[in-house]
């Protein structure tokens, strides 16, 4: 027989009426949050399974390479010569194959052509105003091919379409058949910093001097592959690139007094250093410190005494989808070699004078924990050498990488510039393993590099520092893009010429959702383990969208199909709000208790309490881990006046700096009698039930945080999976031994949840004060009247 009691309940609630039409018709509130994404997945096949590894008869072409360049500095003009060998492994015989000419971007004429809307300005530099010109006449840049012939010397005919090729073969090219021709081409240099563009050069006029980053410089071939056959689309400059993996043997040909770097090793060292260089490189090789190869009183030497001669640099590149390579004589020169998982991994640092008193202290070692921390949570570093250059920007090749961060004239920098270059060098040395090794496609799918890679960056940047303030990964970092109105949101599976707001969607909120999926849907263990598992996969292999869907939820046995459905190609943002709490005694033998209620915060606006933007969830539990050590904590050179300032180590004399303030912010039958023990079991438990709805849109975990009389707190997480009956209201009931004063949703901003004002219930506790500063992130800025323009200038404990 069973036991009943009844509760004598007080309801907190605005609205609730609504309650009992939901029990009678719940179907009315179903969508299709919960659907399967069978339809939209591709069918799996013999090439892909459906378990997102690839299938027994998976294949991908292979493009060898050998270029003979020479570097004109007089005429800033790139002569080039290369002979491709093109490996048909698919099943299909090719009549023609296409080819990228990413040059022709800086062409009027041949580039991609694909215009957005534009207005009046009020105000315009002379650049902007010359590119509304509509003109006829070339502009002379681009690619100019001199010549395509076949291995026996005769030539193939070729049709330009904008930034692609298509050469037209005498006989198809058959299955495992391949075929060799060669390619002589030259191209004027580009102005980068004024004319844009990932590669080209930068003139330093305080010395006269060039620094030349080339990249996307030598025609390429296009992807074939089994799911889209020629990835040709055209490049416009924003989606980057889909490209065939195979060896590389490169000449480039410069100025004697150069120092080069690109991908790949160096074969010649010993023809084009010098004997004091080549031995501090051997040096380096085996050094746990970076060690300059080139110091900087031999770089700014050079700068004012160029050389007329010339030297021919010798790089071989095994199993890579590009080559890039970079050529100045301001180089100042470092390296060190990192252990990664048994292997040496050389890693190496380019940079002038300009970015001398960062790039010196920071650079290679964070190559070192980049390719590291990247290896833990994918797979080891195949690689021989990984390198970072100094050039004014943020852009990735295999093995080399360009990224910023220049000082002041005297040395000094704002912490916005040292935290920016710390984050653009963990993010293009980590796009060594996306795309360069799991090869997607970025033309198409941008996140899958981007988005991925961003999220690895987090986690490298949180096990740099527990206290470096990461802009991607915290759920509530996105709140404010996931707010915007839907007609400025695109899914993330969109397109990457066809987004509005392109950080955020291709960068961010992919990597939100990624740490969502393993700080607070999955758990680290089970999302380590199938992340690390796609990327093994996928290994110098050529993924798409559904393969990693597939591989995150066969890995870890966790259908997600709700969470892709709803992060990837939706755009409804997540707002759960506390509707309504009621609040009950147990009434066990007709003697009522006394009875209690509380006011509904969640109906009425409130401030949300004060957040610290360090203090997200995945630094909370790095710091309970244990087995973790921080960068900063293992290398304590890296712990520079910054490090100290931001823990209260430093000070600073504000009355010579005035011009900064920084962020520190039921049952039918006849119940049975209860015995004294159940008595004495529930008389004194207190009842709640707390109302939630779905007002964004996006089904996502609950979080609810409970504060009792006493002042502690507990914290339940319920699953998403809640949701699945009823994507618009749940409730759920809960029994607890202490009384609650308080109910918070989402306490530690897991859920990128956009409107805090309704997550709460009870008395919530006065904010804490502490004193804001705002620190000047312009670098070159000059503040007041003693020109100091950062807190490293006038502090103290350096």
């Amino acid at each position: 027989m069973k036991k009943i009691f009844t509760l004598l309940v007080s309801v907190t609630c605005a609205g609730a009426a609504f309650a009992q039409d939901i029990q009678n018709n719940p179907g009315s509130n179903h969508g299709n949050k919960f659907e399967q994404l069978g339809t939209i997945m591709p069918t799996p096949n013999e090439q892909r399974t459906a378990s997102g590894a690839p299938g027994a008869k998976y294949w991908q072409q292979r493009a060898d390479y050998d270029i003979k360049c020479q570097l004109d500095e007089k005429n800033l003009k790139l002569t080039g010569s290369e002979t491709i060998t093109y490996y048909n492994n698919s099943p299909d015989p090719l009549d023609y194959v296409w080819m990228q000419l990413d040059e022709n971007q800086h062409n009027n004429l041949n580039n991609a052509n694909y215009q957005s809307s534009t207005t009046m300005p009020k105000v315009a530099t002379t650049t902007a105003l010359q590119r509304a010109v509509i003109s006829t006449d070339d502009n002379g840049f681009g690619d100019k091919i001199l010549s395509i012939t076949d291995a026996l010397g005769k030539d193939i005919p070729y049709t330009i379409n904008k930034t692609m090729m298509r050469l037209d073969i005498a006989s198809p090219l058959k299955p495992g058949e391949h075929m060799l021709f060669h390619v002589k081409w030259y191209y004027k240099i580009t102005d980068r910093m004024v004319q844009g563009g990932r590669g080209g050069y930068e003139f330093f006029p305080g010395d006269g001097n060039y620094l030349f980053t080339m990249t996307q410089w030598y025609p390429r071939m296009c992807v074939y592959s089994d799911f889209q056959g020629w990835q040709n689309h055209q490049f416009t400059g924003r989606g980057e690139f889909a490209l065939t993996f195979g060896n590389f043997h490169v000449q480039m040909t410069v100025p004697a007094d150069h120092i080069v770097g690109g991908t790949g090793e160096c074969q010649n060292y010993e023809a084009v250093l010098s004997p004091k260089e080549l031995a501090r490189y051997t040096q380096a090789k085996t050094s746990a410190v970076p060690v300059q190869m080139v110091t900087l009183p031999e770089a700014t030497y050079k700068e004012s005494h160029p050389s007329t001669a010339t030297k021919t640099w010798v790089f071989q590149a095994n199993n890579v989808r590009d080559f890039a390579w970079t050529s100045s004589r301001k180089f100042i020169w470092d390296g060190m070699g990192q252990d990664v998982e048994g292997k040496k991994v050389m890693c190496m640092s380019y940079y002038g004078k300009e970015a001398y008193g960062l790039y010196a202290k920071y650079s290679t070692r964070l190559v070192a924990h980049t390719v590291k921390t990247y290896s833990h949570f994918t797979f080891p570093f195949p690689y021989p050498v990984a390198q970072s250059v100094e050039a004014s920007n943020g852009m990735e090749y295999p093995m080399i990488c360009f990224n910023y961060g220049r000082t002041e004239k005297d040395g000094t920098y704002s912490e916005s510039t040292k935290n920016g270059m710390i984050g653009v060098i963990i993010h293009e040395v980590g796009h060594n393993f996306f795309p360069m090794i799991v090869n997607s496609d970025e033309r198409q799918w941008t996140w899958m590099d981007e988005g991925i890679n961003s999220f690895l960056e987090y986690l490298a940047e949180e096990l740099w520092d527990n206290k470096y303030p990461s802009k991607k990964g915290a759920a509530y970092t996105q709140v404010d893009y996931m707010k915007l109105p839907k007609d400025e949101l695109e899914p993330i599976m969109t397109n990457s010429e066809d987004i509005v707001r392109f950080g955020p969607n291709a960068y961010t909120k992919p990597a939100t959702a990624l740490n969502i999926l393993r700080e607070t849907i999955m758990g680290r263990q089970l999302f380590d383990f199938a992340f690390k598992e796609y990327a093994r996969r996928w290994e110098f292999k050529h993924p798409t969208p559904s393969d990693f869907f597939r591989t995150m939820e066969d890995a870890s046995g966790e259908n997600l199909d709700w969470f892709w459905r709803g992060w990837f190609y939706g755009t409804d943002p997540c707002d759960i709000a506390l509707d309504s709490v009621k609040v009950a005694r147990a009434d066990m033998n007709g003697n009522l208790p006394p009875t209690f209620s509380r006011t509904a915060q969640a109906q009425t606006k409130v401030a949300p309490p004060a957040v610290n933007n360090y203090e997200d969830i995945s630094k909370i539990r790095n710091r309970e881990d244990k087995t973790i050590q921080f960068y900063v904590d293992k290398d304590t050179i890296v712990r520079d006046f910054y490090w100290k300032y931001d823990r209260g180590l430093a000070s600073v004399d504000s009355s010579k700096f005035r011009d900064f303030t920084t962020a520190k912010n039921a049952a039918n039958s006849a119940p049975e009698p209860f015995t004294d023990e159940e008595k004495a079991k529930f008389a004194n438990k207190y009842f709640y039930e707390l109302n939630f709805s779905n007002k964004g849109g996006l089904v996502m975990p609950i979080i609810v945080q409970f504060t009792y009389a006493d002042g502690t707190k507990a914290i339940d997480r319920i699953p998403a999976q809640i949701w699945r009956l009823n994507e618009k209201h749940v409730s759920k009931f809960y029994v607890q031994d202490k009384e609650v004063t308080s109910i918070q949703l989402d306490p530690y901003r897991e859920t990128c949840d956009i409107d805090e004002s309704n997550n709460y219930w009870g008395k919530l506790p006065e904010p804490s004060k502490f004193q804001v500063f705002k620190q000047r992130a312009a670098a070159g800025a000059r503040g007041g009247a003693t020109g100091v323009v950062n807190p490293m200038q006038v502090g103290s404990g350096k």
